[in-house]
């Protein structure tokens, strides 16, 4: 994992220790919505209700007033009260992407994930060229034009039931290339191609990429580097999180 979901697993369960093997393992997304700036855009427009998606640092989390996920983005947002106008942090594409399922207007903080905005219109026309019968399933975090072209899009979790239920034999997926690992492993009996970027046939997140197992290892032998939070920001962070569990 890296440095957000650390966080979020230290917030959850503040008595336990939360290890992680590189603590350079960082998110652009995450890294797009600094908290001061969230903070300081809050102030000038205090009646904004803030709708964060998991993948922003604990202190933006405190912030907020809920948290989301990528597969329960568009339910959390159809609970937020209707007199309430929303700012969705940090992700603009997730963002334009629930905007479109709920219809409810909202603010948009200017973030992306930027292995998911590689993925573009051109490479995966190449690309449906090469399997024609291979539907395309996209995460909400690629852009408009990417997603218009997808036959689902949806979470990664909701990736693994979509490609189980339809009947198809091969897939274009269009996230992190880890996903493929998992689709793989739990589905053996179908094919799943890893969807090109304009300049490269896979899309490996950098910042995961760097847990590495000799990593983990000396992390596990030492018990270092430790998550470790002030007890008044896991707080904080956590009243958002725990709102987004009873709404969900």
């Amino acid at each position: 994992g890296v440095h957000f979901m650390a966080e979020t697993a230290k917030i959850l369960n503040p008595s336990k220790t939360v290890l992680l093997p590189d603590l350079g393992a960082g998110c652009s997304l995450s890294d797009s919505c600094p908290a001061d700036q969230l903070a300081a855009y809050k102030e000038k427009n205090p009646n904004l209700y803030v709708v964060a998606y998991v993948n922003c640092s604990a202190a933006v989390k405190g912030l907020s007033d809920v948290i989301c996920t990528s597969g329960n983005a568009v339910k959390i947002v159809e609970q937020v009260p209707a007199d309430r106008e929303i700012l969705f942090v940090p992700d603009q594409n997730l963002g334009q992407w629930v905007i479109g399922q709920t219809g409810r207007t909202m603010q948009l903080w200017p973030g992306s994930c930027y292995a998911h905005v590689l993925f573009t219109k051109e490479s995966i026309e190449r690309c449906r060229l090469e399997f024609p019968y291979a539907p395309v399933v996209a995460h909400p975090e690629c852009i408009d034009s990417v997603r218009e072209m997808a036959d689902e899009v949806c979470s990664t979790e909701k990736m693994v039931s979509y490609c189980q239920s339809n009947p198809a034999d091969t897939f274009i997926i269009l996230t992190e290339t880890g996903m493929m690992h998992r689709l793989t492993r739990e589905l053996p009996e179908k094919s799943f191609v890893a969807g090109p970027t304009g300049h490269c046939a896979c899309n490996d997140c950098r910042y995961m990429k760097m847990n590495t197992l000799s990593k983990l290892l000396d992390c596990l032998q030492s018990g270092n580097p430790e998550i470790s939070m002030e007890a008044s920001l896991i707080e904080q962070a956590k009243a958002p999180i725990q709102r987004m569990l009873e709404w969900s």
